[in-house]
């Protein structure tokens, strides 16, 4: 998967649904089926989800970076801002017609 933060979420949800679905067939009480099947999620994830826990850091780091004038670097958001600039500038020229 390309998004990282997809590909972690849906591996940690899908270990932790396995382990709960485990417990309850061995007729554990649901609150402590989910209890232990979140530590032993969380701990496994620690351990074998490095990758997509790193990829995601990234990803995030990425996104928080700052260039040499200490602003972030946000290519979505330079987009938005010259698509608001460039409506602004024909609802003006708009106007101007009118």
């Amino acid at each position: 998967m390309k998004n990282p933060w997809l590909s972690y979420s849906i591996l940690r949800l899908g270990l932790f649904a396995l382990l709960f679905w485990a417990f309850m067939l061995l007729d554990f009480n649901p609150f402590f089926a989910a209890i232990i099947a979140a530590s032993i999620s969380f701990a496994i994830s620690l351990i074998f989800l490095d990758k997509q826990r790193r990829a995601m850091s990234e990803q995030v780091a990425a996104k928080l970076s700052r260039n040499k004038e200490g602003s972030y670097e946000d290519p979505e958001s330079d987009l938005e801002n010259e698509i608001l600039d460039q409506s602004k500038v024909d609802e003006d020229q708009a106007g101007a017609d009118k």
